[in-house]
C-alpha cells in the first residue's frame, strides 16, 4: 500500500521583517519508479494502511529531514508534525522518539519546531508531552488554526510559540467577506498571548497581502516556492518579497490618500450639518448629498451617548427619518469613547477606525463632531465598504 521511497521535501517560512528565508517545513513524499514525487498526505487518510504501516514512514521521513539538516543554514528552523493519535500510544514516561531523533543526528532541539495537527485527538497526555518538547528547547506549533478541532481551550492549554493559520480559511478570508474579520480577529488574539502567526497557502498576492495585514511573522505558499528536495539560498526570495512587500505599502498609502480625502469632505459636510443642527431647522432645509454618496445616516446623542435624534437617511425624493433608534445608547461603542477620548475640542472632528455595524451588518465609519457648546454630538455614519478601507 506504500509504495516508493520516502523522501523529505522542504517548503521555506519567509521571514516578513527581512523576506530571508527563517526555515522550513518537512514535508513527505514517495518517489517512484519513473522519479516522480507523490504526496504521502492521502495515505495518512486511508483507512486500509495500518498505523503501525505509517508510523515507520513517519519516522522514515523525520529521520530523512534531520539527516538532511545539516546542509542548511545553522540559524534555520525545521518545521515537523506531530500527531497527537500517536501521541496517546506513549506510555507514562517513555522516551520521547522524536527527541531521540534530535540527539542521534545531533540536531539541538532549539532548532525544531513541533507542529501539532488534528487537535481532535488532544489529551492531558498530549499536553504533557508537548511541555517535554518545550523543557528540551523546541517550539510548538499549532497547524491549522481555526477549523476544525482547533478549540481556543486547547490553544490555551498548550501555549503554542506559533499558530499557523487554516489554510482554507486564510485563503477565503483573503478573498474578503465576514471571514475575514474572523481571521484578523484569530490574529490579534494570537498577538495578545505571544504568538507568532504563520500564513501558510500564500499563493496569491492578495494573499500576501492578508497575510501582512494580519501581522503574519512568517509566510509559506507557492507564491514563492512550492516542496523540493533541495534547499534554496537563504536570500533566494528577498528581491521579489521586497518588490511585493512594497506593492503592499504603497496600497495602504493609496488608502491613507482615500482616508485623507475623506476627512477633507467630512469637514465640509460638518460644516453645514453644524449649522442645520445648531439652527434647529427641519430636515427638509438640508441640501440633497449628492457629494456624499458614502453617507449613511446622520443623527445627534447627548454626552452620555444617548441618541436623542432621529436618524436621517437620504432616499430619492428627500429626507427620510428613522425614530425607532431614538433613547439608544452608544457609548459603548468604540467610536464613541475615542470621540470623547480625543474630540473635546468643539471643532475638531473625529474619525473612528472601521467596524461592522451591529444593528446594520455594514462595515461603516463614524465621524463625530461636538456642537452647541459640547453639549451634544453630531454623529455621521459612512459606508466603509463603499470607500473600499479596512
Amino acid at each position: 500500500m506504500i509504495d516508493g521511497q520516502p523522501l523529505a521535501c522542504f517548503q521555506p517560512f519567509i521571514d516578513t521583517a527581512t523576506g530571508l528565508i527563517a526555515g522550513v517545513e518537512a514535508l513527505g513524499r514517495l518517489r517512484q519508479p519513473d522519479g516522480s514525487l507523490q504526496s504521502v498526505g492521502p495515505l495518512f487518510v486511508d483507512n486500509r494502511i495500518s498505523p503501525a504501516a505509517l508510523r515507520r514512514l513517519d519516522r522514515q521521513l523525520r529521520e530523512d529531514a534531520l539527516r538532511r539538516l545539516h546542509d542548511a543554514p545553522p540559524d534555520w528552523f525545521l518545521s515537523l508534525n506531530i500527531s497527537p493519535r500517536w501521541i496517546s500510544r506513549l506510555r507514562p514516561g517513555q522516551p520521547l522518539p522524536s527527541l531521540k531523533q534530535l540527539r542521534r543526528y545531533g540536531i539541538p532541539a532549539e532548532r525544531i519546531v513541533f507542529e501539532i495537527t488534528e487537535l481532535g485527538g488532544a489529551s492531558q497526555r498530549l499536553a504533557d508531552v508537548v511541555a517535554r518538547y518545550r523543557e528540551a528547547g523546541a517550539r510548538i506549533a499549532i497547524d491549522d488554526f481555526g477549523a476544525g478541532y482547533s478549540q481556543l481551550d486547547r490553544v490555551l492549554a498548550l501555549q503554542p510559540d506559533i499558530l499557523k493559520l487554516d489554510m482554507r480559511l486564510f485563503q477565503a478570508a483573503a478573498r474578503g467577506g465576514p471571514s475575514g474579520e474572523v481571521v484578523k480577529a484569530l490574529a490579534q488574539m494570537a498577538e495578545k498571548t505571544g504568538c507568532w502567526i504563520i500564513a501558510e497557502g500564500v499563493e496569491t498576492e492578495a494573499e500576501l497581502d492578508f497575510a501582512l495585514e494580519c501581522g503574519s511573522r512568517y509566510v509559506q505558499g507557492y507564491l514563492f516556492a512550492a516542496p523540493r528536495l533541495e534547499f534554496f539560498e537563504p536570500q533566494a526570495f528577498v528581491q521579489r518579497f521586497a518588490l511585493l512587500r512594497d506593492r503592499y505599502v504603497q496600497s495602504k498609502l493609496a488608502e491613507r490618500a482615500r482616508l485623507m480625502t475623506l476627512r477633507r469632505s467630512l469637514n465640509q459636510l460638518m460644516a453645514r450639518l453644524r449649522e442645520w443642527a445648531e439652527s434647529g431647522a427641519p430636515a427638509s432645509s438640508l441640501a440633497s448629498p449628492v457629494d456624499y454618496p458614502w453617507l449613511l445616516r446622520i443623527y445627534q446623542c447627548d454626552r452620555n451617548g444617548t441618541q436623542i435624534t432621529p436618524n436621517l437617511h437620504w432616499q430619492p425624493g428627500g429626507w427620510q427619518e428613522d425614530a425607532s433608534y431614538r433613547g439608544h445608547n452608544w457609548s459603548w461603542r468604540p467610536y464613541f469613547y475615542q470621540l470623547l477620548a480625543e474630540g473635546w475640542e468643539e471643532r475638531r472632528l473625529t474619525l473612528s477606525t472601521t467596524y461592522r455595524d451591529a444593528t446594520t451588518n455594514q462595515y461603516c465609519l463614524t465621524a463625530g463632531q461636538f456642537i452647541d457648546n459640547g453639549r451634544r454630538l453630531l454623529l455621521v455614519d459612512v459606508d466603509a465598504a463603499g470607500l473600499a478601507m479596512d
